[in-house]
């Protein structure tokens, strides 16, 4: 069994590029973060490529076109770029996916909630004749409250404010908003577990 051969070109090229953490190039490349400070301190490479990454993203992005990974040279900062902007460009498509679904699923919700809203009194008649003969009122008094003004009135803000930062979102993985609109990585999968409670 032969051992395999560490990618040091590959590492630096991940290093200098900025846009993966050290500790995570070491683990996709099975070294350990030290020995990478190690050889770039040896070395003097610089993560200083980050910015020209985050533009090749965007620039690739609007353009709507992938080029097929090239091999780079560890000297040419322009292959460094051009590598880490194709995982970014997978990192923001996929992230355009996750949004659509989430703002597939709201709209599944506030369809819901208009029904719900339409048909309350069906809704609360059903309720009546479904726990007539209950012996405790608790089971009715839960199942009215679900479909009253209040719930509804709840329920509504909820989805309301779940699409508007859905529309943040869209429109900062679309490139739509000034680069000075921070961004919150986790704040997409937060608002998909909302969601998914509501559903």
């Amino acid at each position: 069994m032969t051992t395999k051969q560490t990618d040091w070109e590959a590492i630096e090229r991940a290093f200098r590029a900025g846009a993966l953490s050290i500790r995570t190039i070491a683990d996709r490349h099975g070294v350990s973060d030290t020995a990478i400070r190690k050889r770039a301190k040896a070395g003097g490479w610089e993560r200083d490529l980050s910015e020209q990454v985050r533009k090749e993203v965007r620039n690739k992005l609007v353009r709507g076109e992938v080029r097929d990974d090239q091999p780079a040279n560890p000297e040419d900062d322009a292959g460094i770029i051009e590598e880490a902007a194709q995982e970014g460009v997978t990192v923001v498509r996929s992230h355009r996916r996750d949004i659509r679904k989430a703002t597939n699923l709201a709209d599944l919700l506030m369809d819901d909630l208009l029904l719900t809203i339409r048909k309350r009194e069906e809704i609360e008649d059903a309720i009546e004749d479904e726990t007539r003969e209950d012996k405790n009122g608790m089971r009715r008094a839960t199942m009215l409250a679900a479909v009253a003004l209040p719930s509804n009135a709840k329920t509504l803000f909820q989805l309301s404010s779940a699409m508007k930062n859905l529309q943040i979102l869209e429109r900062q993985a679309f490139g739509l908003d000034d680069k000075d609109t921070p961004t919150n990585s986790d704040e997409l999968s937060k608002l998909m577990d909302e969601l998914s409670k509501e559903a």
